[in-house]
């Protein structure tokens, strides 16, 4: 069975056993602020777990996109040495929100497994956990007690964290080899575990005490490459029409055979491997820069390149390799094939830069080799070592082999020190998702108010009472003037920032009482907190309040998020399809919009996106917001914006026959309300990534005004410039215009003439000009001059350029710069030195003559 099949296998069987099947997430996880990647299929349902979210079904199956190169979980450097480790893999999972629980999830694995794939149940080995006495009574139903073994927490209990929902795990194993099993024996490479049952009954307290869960629910995992192995009958992943299409392909452009040796075939598989997680990050919006998401994917790109340049491929072929992945599983994933142009430009580009850079690094340890060989030294630094692996990409174990062909050593010592300060500061600057952590005091408000109920799409105002007051992180019955409060009502019409729009302000007001609202923000969809200080009066849990938004802001905010909507679209027509919002700030005095982008954009291509937006704004084209499905939104053509998480129904704004986004922000009912828009930035802001500044509006104006204001300054700066330029040239001149003779004082030995003087002159420039003007009056000869300068001795030497092979500006320099308590140099026709021994100025000019009379005598 292919593997396209089997996947397709597994989710038809759980939707006809009641399952909802749930399209993958992202790669870059839109709702855990922990992760750097999505890691399993239950990341996506991790809120439903926790009691945080409501989905319109209780059982789902997905095949959730998983990449594992970082935390614990972290299987990099043992991709390609091993039949079963990759970065990038699939993982099937059905899951159970509090329907069935442990008898459920083991029948169906069963079933699946021994019916629908008709495996030999023979091979099939289950472990539980040491003290689930019901997961092994429910398994001896399908199987023998010798194919049934407990372990420890390590192996066999799951936590979602260091508290909340956790429980046992059973494992379901296949078996590659032959005769007696033996508990020992599941540990090695004769098993492997296809299946991860999860048993989430237990809620783990602070204390770490152990609660049952009212709602005991079902997690699984398995991944589609292990499984496919089992399947397709072959001893490893790498034999699965998985890998197999991408390994030819490497095949094809090196001219090396997998079976050729260990280091071939290692090399093969770690492009392939690469290969699929770097088209899939770059599909879901992450580009190669220096830090977080980004800092990873292209280690995994040097990586790969790296292994090709061992296969003798010394030119990019990633680029060229691509095209394989998306052909394979563009299917499965359609986003593949949506931004296949956009994966091939951005792997392209990576790979010019890396090859550049690998020269360079090539040369810093040919260049480091040698100076150690000079200087009798035969280790390399492990400072050196590092800046290869970190700015030049070299692994430690390539840098080691080329410096013990040299007959050289590594200092690993300091190098694993520079690591791990590197890895201290990675876990500094990481910020995760980019969300702030919710606070524990909303996850137990929205648990007992549930949803806030917003109306602000159709009002700006409206009467609600209070259902929740907290201060200071604490949910409190009352606060007094002065204090500053988070607050919910019931109904709300300010909007919570998320989407990239910022949170409605205004003035929330009743009897005796008047709260100024500083920010909205939703710790969770649907649930609005509103930030105020109380001016007057005081707040109480169950207040009736008037809510009424700042109009005026939210008009401005209203307009800059519609022609968020007429850019993206804009950027999309002319810089091509690849372009995808990668961030967003829409408030009420701007729009920023970051979008995946290789190159600046051009003059006329801004004229082109600012010219299409202003046309359609002049078009008045209606603007309109349908609730739907998210499937029957994308089918629309509707565009989902990167690092958004949507429900299963969403709202589509449609600027008609124009533009279709998914989008819960506030809307102008049709685009004449903008006015007009204007670009005032375009700037780079990662690797492949640009930003583009506007103002819409009556700010269009105000900038105009202050950028005209601007130009007014700079031209009024560049012409004080000028006029200063002018003040210092005639100053100059004036100073030079009094040594116009200066050369009749030249003497001349044995046919040579030379100039020797102290001379009164502002500047090192004017000393310059002075020596070289001297010179040319000479014709051939050498000229040395001395000024003092703010308190410091100045001294130039100009040599005509017939006599160098006798004497050097930079000798003379070098012989008389220390006389005045410094030094100098430079080359052989011009040399400038002084110091700060004003008083010996006269001894080094007369040592100069001397030291040009022994030269030419």
């Amino acid at each position: 069975m292919k593997s396209s099949d089997l996947r397709e296998s597994f989710l038809k069987f759980f939707e006809k056993n009641g399952h909802t099947r749930v399209p993958s997430s992202s790669l870059v996880p839109a709702n855990d602020p922990t992760l750097f990647f999505t890691n399993a299929g239950m990341v996506q349902f991790k809120e439903v777990f926790l009691g945080e979210e409501k989905r319109p079904y209780h059982r789902a199956c997905s095949s959730q996109k998983c990449m594992r190169v970082s935390g614990k979980h972290n299987d990099l450097e043992n991709v390609g040495f091993t039949p079963r480790h990759h970065t990038f893999f699939e993982m099937l999972g059905n899951f159970s929100f509090g329907d069935y629980f442990k008898e459920g999830a083991i029948a169906l694995s069963w079933e699946y497994l021994t019916k629908t794939l008709a495996l030999d149940s023979k091979k099939l080995y289950v472990t539980v956990f040491r003290d689930d006495d019901e997961a092994e009574k429910l398994w001896k139903k399908f199987v023998p007690s010798d194919h049934i073994f407990r372990f420890d927490e390590k192996d066999n209990f799951w936590a979602m964290g260091e508290t909340g929902p956790c429980g046992p795990c059973s494992e379901i194993h296949w078996d590659f080899g032959k005769g007696l099993v033996t508990k020992e024996d599941i540990a090695s490479d004769r098993f492997m575990e296809i299946w991860n049952l999860v048993f989430m009954q237990f809620n783990r307290s602070q204390e770490g005490e152990l609660t049952r869960l009212a709602a005991p629910s079902i997690d699984t995992g398995m991944g589609l490459e292990r499984l496919a192995c089992v399947v397709q009958g072959k001893k490893s992943n790498w034999e699965t029409d998985l890998f197999q299409p991408l390994i030819a392909r490497g095949e094809e452009l090196s001219g090396h055979r997998e079976n050729e040796s260990d280091d071939i075939r290692i090399a093969l598989r770690v492009i392939a491997d690469h290969l699929r997680a770097m088209t899939f990050l770059i599909a879901d919006g992450v580009t190669p820069s220096n830090e977080g998401r980004g800092y990873v994917l292209r280690r995994i790109m040097r990586r790969a390149i790296r292994y090709g340049k061992r296969l003798g491929m010394n030119e990019p072929f990633l680029s060229r390799m691509h095209t394989v992945v998306v052909q394979e599983m563009g299917k499965a994933y359609p986003e593949l094939r949506k931004h296949y142009p956009f994966i091939g430009m951005v792997i392209g580009a990576e790979e010019e830069r890396f090859y550049e850079t690998l020269e360079r690094g090539l040369g810093l340890i040919t260049e480091t080799i040698e100076t150690l060989k000079k200087s009798g030294k035969k280790v390399i630094p492990g400072e050196v070592i590092f800046k290869l692996y970190d700015t030049y990409g070299f692994p430690k174990d390539l840098t080691e082999l080329i410096a013990a062909e040299e007959g050289v050593q590594i200092d690993h010592k300091t190098f694993d020190v520079c690591m791990e300060e590197q890895r201290t500061r990675a876990r500094k600057s990481w910020k995760g998702s980019g969300e702030e952590r919710i606070a524990d005091v909303w996850k137990t408000i929205s648990a007992r108010v549930g949803n806030t109920d917003f109306v602000g799409y159709e009002k700006d105002e409206v009467t609600s009472s209070v259902v929740a007051l907290v201060v200071d992180g604490k949910e409190v019955d009352e606060a007094s003037e002065g204090a500053e409060v988070s607050f919910v009502t019931a109904a709300t019409p300010f909007y919570g920032e998320g989407g990239g729009q910022v949170g409605d302000t205004g003035l929330v007001t009743s009897k005796n009482i008047e709260c100024q609202i500083l920010d909205t923000i939703k710790p969770f969809p649907n649930f609005h907190v509103h930030k105020a200080k109380i001016l007057k009066g005081k707040l109480h849990y169950g207040t009736s309040l008037h809510l009424k938004i700042d109009q005026k802001r939210r008009a401005a905010i209203r307009k800059n998020h519609t022609a968020t909507h007429l850019l993206h679209k804009a950027l999309r027509t002319v810089l091509g399809e690849h372009v995808k919002q990668a961030g967003s700030l829409v408030d009420d005095h701007h729009l920023r919009f970051d979008f995946s982008h290789f190159q600046k954009l051009t003059d006329e291509e801004m004229k082109k996106i600012e010219t299409m937006i202003n046309e359609a704004i002049k078009k008045n084209i209606p603007v309109t917001t349908h609730v739907l499905s998210y499937d029957e939104a994308i089918k629309r053509g509707a565009i989902a914006f990167f690092g958004e998480k949507y429900g299963s129904v969403v709202r589509l704004v449609e600027v008609d026959n124009f533009s279709r986004e998914l989008c819960g922000g506030t809307h102008v009912v049709s685009t004449g309300e903008i006015g007009e828009a204007q670009i005032m930035t375009e700037s780079s802001v990662a690797a492949g990534v640009r930003r583009m500044e506007l103002v819409t509006g009556e700010a269009v104006k105000t900038w105009q005004e202050k950028r005209a204001q601007l130009h007014q300054e700079e031209a009024a700066r560049l012409k004080q410039k000028e006029a200063q330029k002018d003040q210092a040239k005639q100053k100059q001149q004036g100073a030079l215009q009094q040594y116009a003779d200066l050369a009749m004082n030249a003497v001349e030995l044995g046919g040579i003439k030379i100039l020797v003087q102290e001379v009164n002159l502002p500047d090192i420039e004017s000393l310059r000009l002075l020596a070289e003007q001297q010179r040319d009056k000479l014709v051939s000869g050498v000229v040395v001059l001395g000024t003092i300068v703010e308190e410091k001795v100045s001294l130039l030497v100009v040599v005509s350029k017939d006599l160098t092979d006798r004497v050097k500006a930079g000798d003379i320099i070098r012989e008389i710069a220390p006389l005045v308590g410094g030094k100098g140099g430079g080359r052989p026709e011009m040399a400038q030195g002084g110091g700060p021994d004003t008083a010996k100025l006269p001894e080094a000019l007369t040592r100069s003559l001397e030291y040009v009379r022994n030269a030419f005598s």
